[in-house]
């Protein structure tokens, strides 16, 4: 049982005895640097149920818990706040139940009857590399899927790729009229990136013929509308929905090309699926569900034909799932997908869509729409909304090509990583190929932690330099502080079966303070997977190591005057060091053991 469940029953027993009084719950908050105490509790509250001065209440039941409670040995009341300070007996009892669980913080997988949960990310369209923004998106839904695996649950990793549509078409409409036949092959590029310049030289020749059409006297609207390139464009759409043998298959070789590139982006960014969706293949589901909706009431038809869900009682609007002439939106696309996804995986109880916070309204309506369908499994759908990164350089354009590319990116950061390692010169005894291992390491590491350290419904500014800072709230101060403990761990003579007792060691405040910051780690797992926040997580990691480096500065481990707080505070090093690798796991984080 926890600390706080340990003594939220004692205190209840106490009001009881004290004041005759039952309490429903009590409030508990961390104890203030500047009083003694390892928990407070707020008395305040408590004031519904028992009458009189917050501080003659607090230190009523303080003194009841010092005198019948073991693991109390001392408390203070500052006004309406009960500090209670704990026996070190508890500490030693934690610190020796933990020492050697390697998992430690990571539930197990919890019964069959708990419902797996899905997580979609990426969903990239195939017609450009993937960026900064991709990069976020895959960072949080990657990291999202491995907290709710260490919180307990069975995930399933997905992605629909967009691989459909009129920007796919200006990318294979430019290829064939400026390509000449190039292929990844053939100019020693990769696929994503050369189906990515065409879209960009699509672009650059859509506006050249506005600017002809404008100078002959049509508006730019018009323009617009009338250039033949985009008219070209979409009639090859046309033409691919009616599976012309020739343009599906110029369609399906471009496509390869940028599966093949983005397969070796999501390898070198570390992330995996464990399920490909294709819009080719989902834009026509749900198209069924609308007709079952008409006979249900779910949905109404227009007198154009047009069919619709009017949401204008829960305060949104009214959406449209089906065209007059009888084809689908994307929303009920969507409402087909999450149908499928369903009967593919029947144990998936929830999902979870990682996409930006332009489209929180989509999900709202998509959402809503799935429960007025009769889906149980609706109400546990949720999107994790996210904002978008900026660069201090202002915002990126994928048709004009002013992109931070997501490859160029990674390579940007090792290279950044190399460049201050060498700086510090602490890597003289490393062969090249461990240098350049360990500088991508820290350069994903930094990439990593910078983006998901951030509550992901914030805007982020990405500045690569000041994410690879060595000293900081930074990913590479964090895997400095794991490879120091290592450094630790590699000294002789340390025995980590022997068991201590309380009276064999008595705590430092340091120490004390990194046995409270260890307990809160399952919490912290338990939490951040709730809140599907990888930023609690990584914020929790650095207060753990601001204060294993306050420990490390404050008291002697190897030099420590007996052999028992020897032992005790290399193995506290060894779970700190384990704790830091668990937590970083899950962010999807590599910790070296040298740098």
């Amino acid at each position: 049982m926890k600390l706080q469940d340990t003594l939220e029953l004692h205190v209840k027993a106490a009001v009881k005895e004290l004041f005759q009084s039952d309490l429903e719950s009590v409030e508990f908050q961390a104890t203030r640097k500047e009083f003694a105490g390892d928990i407070t509790v707020v008395v305040f509250p408590l004031l519904r149920v028992v009458k009189g001065n917050p501080a003659v209440i607090g230190d009523k039941i303080g003194q009841y818990l010092q005198d019948n409670v073991a693991l109390v040995k001392g408390f203070n009341v500052v006004k309406g706040f009960l500090n209670i300070e704990i026996d070190d007996s508890y500490y030693i009892d934690f610190f020796n139940k933990i020492k050697n669980q390697k998992k430690y913080g990571f539930s197990e997988l919890k019964l069959k009857d708990d419902k797996a949960v899905m997580v979609e990310y990426s969903s990239p369209n195939t017609n450009k590399p993937l960026h900064l923004g991709h990069v976020r998106n895959v960072l949080l839904g990657y990291s999202v899927s491995e907290i709710l695996k260490a919180s307990g649950k069975k995930v399933y990793k997905t992605q629909i790729i967009n691989d459909r549509g009129i920007h796919i078409c200006k990318s294979m409409l430019a290829w064939q009229r400026f390509g000449n036949g190039e292929t990844p092959e053939s100019t020693g590029l990769k696929g994503d990136k050369l189906v990515g310049n065409y879209y960009v030289e699509f672009d650059k020749a859509y506006k050249a013929e506005i600017s002809e059409l404008v100078a002959q006297g049509q508006s730019k609207e018009e323009a617009k509308k009338n250039a033949p390139i985009l008219l070209e464009a979409q009639e090859m759409l046309r033409q691919w929905e009616a599976q012309d043998k020739d343009v599906v298959a110029l369609w399906e070789k471009m496509n390869g090309w940028v599966y093949d590139g983005f397969e070796e982006t999501y390898k070198a960014i570390g992330v995996d699926f464990d399920k490909y969706y294709y819009e080719s293949q989902t834009y026509l589901l749900g198209k069924e569900f609308v007709a079952e909706g008409l006979k249900s009431g779910v949905f109404e038809k227009d007198p154009d034909g047009s069919v619709w869900c009017d949401l204008t009682d829960e305060g949104l609007d009214r959406k449209i799932v089906l065209r007059a002439d009888g084809t689908a939106v994307y929303m009920t696309q969507d409402i087909g997908t999450a149908i499928q996804r369903i009967k593919d995986y029947p144990d998936v109880g929830g999902m979870v869509y990682t996409v930006g916070n332009e489209q929180d309204y989509h999900f709202k309506v998509l959402f809503l729409i799935l429960k007025k369908l009769g889906f149980d499994w609706a109400k546990n759908l949720y999107h994790l909304s996210y904002g978008m990164v900026d660069l201090p350089s202002g915002k990126m354009k994928s048709r004009e090509g002013t992109v931070v590319d997501a490859d160029d990116l990674i390579q940007e950061m090792a290279d950044t990583a190399e460049e201050i390692s060498k700086e510090l010169g602490k890597l003289d005894d490393y062969s090249e190929e461990d240098k350049k291992a360990l500088y991508k390491t820290i350069g994903l590491g930094a990439l990593k932690y910078y983006i998901l350290k951030v509550d992901p419904k914030k805007r982020i500014l990405f500045d690569p330099k000041e994410s690879i800072d060595f000293q900081g709230n930074t990913g590479p101060f964090i895997q400095y502080t794991y490879a120091r403990i290592q450094s630790i761990l590699r000294k002789p003579n340390r025995d980590e079966n022997v068991t201590l007792r309380a009276v064999e060691v008595s705590l430092h405040d340091k120490e004390r303070d990194l046995l409270k910051q260890l307990e809160q780690f399952p919490e912290v797992i338990q939490n951040a997977a709730e809140n599907h926040s990888p930023a609690l997580v990584a914020n929790y990691t650095y207060d753990l190591v601001k204060d294993f480096n306050s420990f490390y500065q404050n008291v002697s481990i190897l030099g420590a005057d007996k052999e028992e707080e020897k032992i005790f505070r290399v193995q506290l090093s060894k779970i700190v060091g384990q704790t830091i690798k668990n937590a970083f796991s899950v962010l999807g984080i590599e910790v070296p053991e040298r740098m």
